[in-house]
């Protein structure tokens, strides 16, 4: 399958042939561009587009189709559909998503959470017997391998910052009797998030993501405390301490942009211009009125991507680059085809845990009893929950046979497309579209700098 595409920076239009299958881009000119629609498009060219083809030479034409001819008998371009061998589904968990708490202090309009509740009435937290039963349970769970995950989640993990503590410490000290490695991730919206938390997470920490919504008026609208006190500046401040402490060490300030703000191009901007040099910024997946993203605010948002395209390529070029989570993409190394076609893994090689122990596929199905897979002492939870979501491959995947974005988005979220599209099989269609404008952005980056124009 074979995509094209434009983008226009600094006046000039760059026209650009992506092969699905073997991953290879080609930066053409507009007359080679029209032909390979023509030849392997799945629309028709428009009158006047024929009209433009019409009028080029002879032997111009045929040199250019030889030339696609040839990339085609290489495989690089228009390559066949691999039936790839879906990888046999070994049991073993490499990560753990720990919800140390369903707490938090601050009352985020879009929490799918519920406040960091999840919809329970407790606002548990998890006690450090907890924490050590389930670094237990993944070294048990781990079979073979080696470099294990853990990612403290909430709500709000600094409110149960002891828990925290202990249990690294505890994993650290199983490292050398089991030959495991453990590296873990915090994500905190870094209120409580003093100089001497700052450093013991800087020191024991592989990535930390700090949340942050931009502009001052969009955080506070978004994430207010809950007696609806300005602490834009304190979290602000305390998340850039954070990010320069971090040095070389992986951070990334993660927001969320929503209907309310879809200038959200502005927010990244904001947030680069404070100080932050790695920044994500992730479309709310809600169905709240007001906040949802609805199917008409895609070509403005389309627009806001491309907006932010040529800010980042502007502020590489001047010596003063960032680093933006969806342009980042490497076209000679990337992530091996079984991650490809099956994603995070969720379920099946990664899990979450409540802070009473049970485990659910992701931290996004917690307290859906339906999805719990048991507990961190042994216990047992609905049967074939595992090989339930062993089967999120996007292969099979009708919705995403033709997408040419399909093995950078491995079909999206599960528990998304579960709440939002109608089964773990389907996708959810605005969250393609932005899927597929994204990749279109970050392979026109790619390939710009490859080139050193």
């Amino acid at each position: 399958m074979v995509h094209t595409f434009d983008f226009t920076y600094r006046g000039k239009t760059h026209y650009f042939a992506w092969d699905t299958e073997s991953g290879s881009l080609h930066n053409v000119d507009r007359v080679a561009f029209l032909i390979v629609r023509r030849l392997y498009g799945r629309e028709p060219l428009s009158a006047a587009e024929e009209a433009e083809l019409a009028a080029v030479d002879g032997g111009e034409y045929e040199g250019i189709v030889s030339e696609l001819k040839n990339l085609e008998a290489e495989g690089a371009l228009n390559a066949p559909c691999t039936t790839y061998a879906e990888k046999k589904r070994t049991g073993e968990i490499k990560a753990l998503c720990l919800n140390v708490c369903y707490d938090c202090n601050l009352r985020c309009k879009y929490c799918f959470a519920e406040e960091g509740t999840y919809h329970t009435a407790s606002r548990a937290h998890m006690s450090a017997e907890v924490g050590r039963a389930a670094i237990d349970w993944l070294i048990a769970k781990s079979g073979g391998r080696h470099n294990l995950e853990v990612d403290f989640f909430g709500g709000e993990p600094l409110l149960c910052w002891d828990t925290v503590q202990k249990t690294v410490e505890y994993a650290r000290s199983r490292e050398k009797e089991t030959g495991k490695t453990f590296s873990f991730t915090m994500t905190t919206n870094c209120l409580l998030l003093d100089e001497e938390k700052a450093k013991w997470l800087d020191e024991n920490m592989s990535n930390v993501v700090l949340s942050l919504d931009g502009r001052k008026e969009v955080h506070n609208r978004m994430r207010p405390t809950a007696n609806g006190k300005d602490v834009y500046e304190l979290i602000r401040k305390n998340a850039l301490y954070m990010a320069k402490l971090r040095g070389k060490k992986f951070y990334y300030v993660r927001g969320t942009f929503t209907h309310e703000n879809l200038d959200f191009a502005d927010d990244v901007r904001a947030m680069v211009e404070a100080g932050f040099d790695s920044v994500s910024v992730e479309p709310v997946v809600t169905d709240i009125p007001g906040i949802a993203i609805t199917e008409e605010d895609l070509p403005r948002i389309k627009e806001e991507y491309d907006k932010l395209a040529r800010y980042y390529l502007q502020r590489r070029e001047e010596g003063r680059g960032f680093t933006f989570f969806h342009y980042f993409i490497d076209l000679q190394t990337s992530p091996c085809m079984v991650k490809r076609l099956t994603g995070c893994g969720s379920g099946c090689e990664y899990v979450a845990v409540s802070p009473e122990g049970r485990i659910y596929p992701c931290h996004q199905f917690c307290e859906q009893e339906e999805y719990c897979m048991g507990d961190v002492w042994g216990g047992s939870g609905k049967e074939g929950v595992e090989d339930f979501f062993a089967g999120n491959i996007v292969t099979r995947k009708s919705e995403c046979k033709n997408c040419f974005a399909k093995y950078y988005c491995s079909g999206g979220c599960a528990a998304n497309n579960i709440k939002f599209g109608g089964g773990m099989d389907k996708v959810t269609p605005l969250t393609c579209e932005m899927m597929k404008k994204r990749l279109e952005n970050a392979l026109f980056i790619a390939a710009f700098e490859l080139s050193g124009e």
